[in-house]
């Protein structure tokens, strides 16, 4: 029987290329061990909505990813995972620079993981609060 790599080993082997979104978004991972995850991406002037700020979809889908990785950091070989819920709080927005996604898993269960999100920029005062989310993630097993 041939193995396949899982999500994580294709993340660790190939970086960014391992997922489409990341490409075409220019998303990096920064870590992921151990129940955590952090993203990074460069904000564009072709991501920011109507009025001049970062879509806010992107903080969503950007934490969304950072909690998946966390997740995969603890699966078992066969186990893969799906988003069935999900919550965001907009607290800032932002036009330009770089923003980080760090995604940690609260909780896994045989069947539901449970993961908080946090997207954040940095700037010459420090860290900047984006969004905040929580989410359930439903754990699969391959037949």
């Amino acid at each position: 029987m041939v193995r396949h790599m899982n999500y994580r080993e294709r993340i660790q082997k190939d970086g960014r290329s391992a997922n489409p979104f990341f490409c075409q978004m220019g998303i990096d991972v920064v870590s992921a061990d151990d129940g955590r995850a952090v993203l990074k991406m460069q904000v564009r002037p072709d991501m920011h909505n109507g009025v001049g700020w970062l879509q806010g979809g992107m903080l969503v889908a950007l934490a969304d990813e950072a909690m998946a990785l966390a997740i995969y950091t603890r699966l078992s070989d066969g186990e893969g995972i799906a988003t069935i819920s999900e919550s965001t709080s907009f607290i800032k927005g932002v036009r330009e620079g770089t923003v980080f996604a760090e995604g940690r898993i609260i909780r896994k269960g045989r069947r539901v993981a449970f993961c908080e999100g946090e997207v954040l920029t940095e700037n010459g005062e420090g860290r900047s609060l984006l969004s905040r989310t929580s989410a359930a993630f439903v754990v699969t097993r391959e037949p």
